[in-house]
């Protein structure tokens, strides 16, 4: 087996009172319409912070303040090997527009049978639905 880099992947866990975001990617996209949430890789020279506010101005048109991490996963795809650090933020300004989702909800955690994550948010969504 090849040895590959880990891509190392942002993700925001953004809350409205009890209720969380989720996107759904595009068709087209590998692991087309499953739900995420929204954040995408650090470029070189980013911090992971700086790359998860570019992340969400480019695909939701909003500024995001991030905080502490909620958790970090590595999770082996088919076709890449990523860590993913979800952190807490807020949403400072902007109302999240669809650039390149498919689709975003709010949804509370007791709503989370309900849809299709990507399989690296797996263990994530398990410690949301035993911490809230």
């Amino acid at each position: 087996m090849l040895w590959e880099m880990m891509t190392e992947v942002v993700a925001a866990l953004v809350w409205n009172q009890n209720r969380f975001m989720i996107c759904q990617r595009p068709a087209h996209k590998a692991r087309g319409l499953l739900w995420e949430f929204v954040g995408g890789k650090v470029e070189p020279g980013e911090t992971r912070e700086q790359a998860l506010i570019r992340e969400c101005r480019e695909e939701l048109a909003v500024t995001l303040d991030v905080s502490e991490p909620f958790m970090e996963v590595t999770h082996e795809y088919p076709d890449l090997t990523v860590h993913l650090t979800l952190f807490y933020a807020t949403i400072r300004e902007g109302v999240p527009q669809k650039l390149e989702h498919n689709d975003i909800r709010w949804i509370t955690v007791d709503e989370i049978e309900q849809y299709a994550f990507c399989p690296a948010d797996e263990e994530i969504l398990g410690r949301l639905q035993n911490d809230y």
